[in-house]
């Protein structure tokens, strides 16, 4: 018995230090192809903008990171698949995934506006297990795996001991193409505005993500989200203390589309304001 849970300690110990490894892997990877977005800001030609959709923007930037990203991230582990925001490489994993957002802020980018960011998370069946968000404007690399906690280049990071609302910070992202649910956004912000520090917009969701998970925010709240705006953020945050959920607890906030994110101390209140006015789940 004793040397079946010395060699059970052994595998999980391998495991870990696996993660750790990839971790360390990936971070050197999205810092190159931040490096790449940053250089392409500098001369960036507004008129190769494309539109997805209303308000939707694409460029060769976000293809380009997008396609480096694939490029090295089979080699960091080959038998992962991937969920890619631009479609570049759409083959499934049956059980890693590598879930991508190669420039988190593509709007902020092609205006000009320095909050923008690289997002790649790792999965393991239906849970995150590795994350990195890379800011080339600040040289800011939030990291995290799981069991290992949270870091902001190599420094472990943790939420804010911020105990109420009222003494938090609260991040959010404004409705861009999708406006049915606008007037029910309006009156949770404006609750948020009443009982907080206040609301900002960033337009990054990965950013606003790990924000939270340093303590530069209390709580983040979205809806209209889609997993590879919060794959990384999500377990950078729970690493660093912090506590995830839909507008309500439980339920999938990876692709469940809406997404609540806190330093714990403030989610009880967090998803009370939502609920005074969210009548409707999102659909």
């Amino acid at each position: 018995m004793v040397l079946r849970r010395n060699n059970l300690a052994t595998k999980y110990n391998r495991q870990k230090m696996n993660l750790q490894q990839l971790s360390q892997n990936l971070n050197i990877l999205a810092r190159s192809v931040g490096a790449f977005i940053r250089h392409e800001a500098e001369s960036f030609d507004s008129s190769k903008i494309e539109m997805k959709g209303f308000n939707d923007l694409v460029s060769y930037v976000d293809k380009q990171a997008e396609e480096k990203l694939v490029e090295g991230l089979k080699t960091l582990l080959p038998e992962a698949g991937f969920i890619t925001e631009e479609g570049t490489e759409t083959t499934k994993g049956e059980r890693f995934n590598w879930i991508i957002d190669p420039l988190d802020g593509t709007t902020n980018f092609t205006h000009g506006l320095p909050v923008y960011c690289v997002s790649v998370g790792l999965t393991d069946g239906d849970e995150v297990v590795v994350g990195a968000v890379y800011d080339p404007n600040r040289d800011e690399c939030f990291s995290a795996y799981k069991g290992g906690g949270a870091f902001c280049n190599d420094k472990p990071i943790h939420v804010s001991d911020a105990p109420a609302l009222k003494d938090g910070l609260i991040a959010t992202g404004f409705p861009y193409y999708d406006f049915g649910l606008m007037q029910q956004y309006l009156q949770v912000m404006s609750a948020f505005m009443h009982k907080s520090h206040g609301v900002r917009r960033l337009g990054s969701a990965a950013i606003d993500l790990v924000y939270v998970a340093c303590g530069r925010v209390e709580g983040f709240f979205e809806y209209n989200l889609n997993a590879w705006d919060v794959a990384a953020g999500v377990l950078i945050v729970k690493e660093a203390g912090g506590h995830v959920s839909k507008f309500t607890e439980g339920g999938d906030y990876l692709f469940g589309r809406e997404v609540v994110a806190s330093n714990g101390h403030i989610h009880a209140e967090m998803l009370e304001t939502i609920a005074e006015h969210w009548k409707e789940p999102f659909q």
